[in-house]
């Protein structure tokens, strides 16, 4: 994994904090998308200790922080010819900033409006020549988290993000990756369950393979066969020993997507596998003994349908070693960058990986709601790049693969994705707050536990905690 650095001018010893310090809110500037050359990724820089952000034109993307005279500065270098080497800066005002033109050739935008100076909002989108920037007024982020970090490189395993609280919580996941712990990988369709599984699987040290079964797609009158093999002649048709799901995957990883639609019986059976570690083929008579560690992935809600008798609450227990909420797309437009560079490599459309954007095509790509997620990205994308008949991707080659722009490029606080729908509509303001309440005392104010016991990502609890008024200092230690 290559992060390129950023270089520290300034004269004073840093202060050294522990990885594991309660997160704080923090005002963060994001390099988003470069659209005429999305190869270069993104980047993010924390402004809790800056003063001044000057940003022009270099020969290449490039940070550097100086105090000068008592003024901390950050000054941010950006490839484009059509940025002015002096284009513009932020500066400091009490607990806000504001943005200045500086007299630059092209001029400069905020949520695609023309400015010279405006005090900037959370969320906002800044255009400037063909890079899209978004400035986050305060962001939960731990130390480590808060750190500047240039993915101008790309990186595998769908453990990358700029997203801090995000970051904080692929970081938790990373160690765990490391242990023989069950994951259990929650969240919407479309957020890269698979690709997440591969990257915990390749973190875990393990030889064999990761093997993927789509549960919802074992037949049912041979699911058994299926996921624990079967022995030449078990049933008409088994023409010679067939190994199965669980024991391909003997020595590495057996990723179960979709596992919240395992049918009754194959939860029975899949739990005596996990419990025993060892499986009986259809038509064997002696058990077999494999070495497997267990990845599942589902966006159904297990707990209620663990509560309904829908799911074997056995089962989710031993599955649910360590949860993991991943986080729709529409909650890290700050990774659009780095999002679509390894999505357009990827893709199998001829020149898709050399292709750019149109300005306009990146704030359409940056101003969608994207309910379908990455996946739905990663599908308009590939028609895009199929239309294009230039090197840039055009906002009308976009319109084409049907996406609706949820809200114009105008500043506005529905930028940040809503509540997560299950508990809002199924639970009373008051008795969502007192759950809140009482696990932050079980938790005594971690939030990590609280997420973990709700089943939802910290980004949503810490949503809760600040609309409902809630100081989780008083519940801590």
């Amino acid at each position: 994994m290559t992060r390129k650095p950023i270089s520290l001018g300034t004269t004073q010893e840093p202060v050294r904090e522990d990885r594991r310090s309660q997160p704080l809110a923090r005002p963060f500037l994001f390099v988003v998308l470069h659209c005429d050359q999305p190869a270069f990724g993104g980047a993010r820089y924390c402004l809790s200790e800056i003063d001044v952000v000057d940003i022009g034109r270099g020969p290449e993307r490039v940070a550097s922080r100086v105090c000068e005279g008592g003024v901390r500065r950050l000054d941010l270098r950006l490839p484009d010819v059509a940025i002015s080497k002096a284009q513009a800066r932020l500066v400091r005002t009490g607990d806000g900033w504001v943005f200045e033109d500086a007299g630059s050739r092209n001029g400069s935008f905020v949520n695609d409006k023309r400015v010279r100076k405006i005090t900037l909002e959370d969320g906002d989108f800044i255009e400037l020549g063909n890079v899209i920037l978004r400035y986050r007024a305060g962001l939960q982020s731990s130390p480590v988290s808060a750190a500047d970090l240039d993915l101008q490189s790309p990186e595998t395993g769908g453990l990358s993000t700029l997203v801090p609280p995000l970051a904080d919580e692929l970081d938790t996941l990373t160690r765990i990756a490391r242990a023989p712990i069950p994951v259990l990988l929650l969240g919407e369709s479309g957020t890269g369950k698979e690709v997440l599984a591969g990257g915990v699987h390749a973190l875990s040290g393990r030889t064999g393979p990761l093997v993927a079964v789509n549960c919802g797609a074992l037949t049912a009158s041979l699911l058994e066969s299926q996921l624990f093999g079967h022995v030449k002649g078990a049933f008409t048709g088994a023409i010679r020993d067939e190994p199965g799901y669980v024991r391909r995957a003997n020595g590495g990883t057996l990723f179960l997507d979709e596992v919240g639609d395992l049918p009754m019986p194959a939860q029975a059976a899949l739990l005596r596998v996990l419990e025993e570690s060892e499986v009986v083929p259809v038509g064997g008579t002696s058990p077999l003994k494999v070495d497997l560690r267990v990845v599942a992935a589902t966006h159904k809600p297990l707990d209620k349908m663990a509560i309904r008798g829908e799911f074997r609450v056995d089962l989710m227990a031993r599955l649910s070693g360590h949860r993991h909420m991943l986080t729709p797309l529409r909650d890290r437009i700050e990774d659009m960058g780095i999002l679509v560079r390894e999505l357009l490599r990827r893709s199998k459309v001829p020149g898709a990986p050399e292709l750019g954007f149109t300005v306009e095509a990146g704030k359409l790509l940056v101003q969608q709601r994207w309910p379908l997620n990455i996946r739905e990205l990663s599908q308009t994308l590939g028609v895009a790049a199929a239309l294009a008949d230039g090197p840039y991707l055009e906002s009308a080659h976009l319109e084409s693969a049907r996406l609706e722009s949820a809200h114009p490029l105008e500043r506005s606080h529905e930028t940040v994705a809503p509540p997560e729908p299950d508990e809002e509509r199924d639970t009373a303001p008051d008795e969502l707050r007192g759950r809140i309440i009482a696990l932050l005392e079980k938790h005594r104010g971690n939030v990590s536990g609280v997420a973990r016991d709700m089943g939802k990502s910290r980004v949503q609890i810490h949503r809760w905690i600040q609309r409902f008024s809630i100081s989780v200092d008083a519940y801590r230690a």
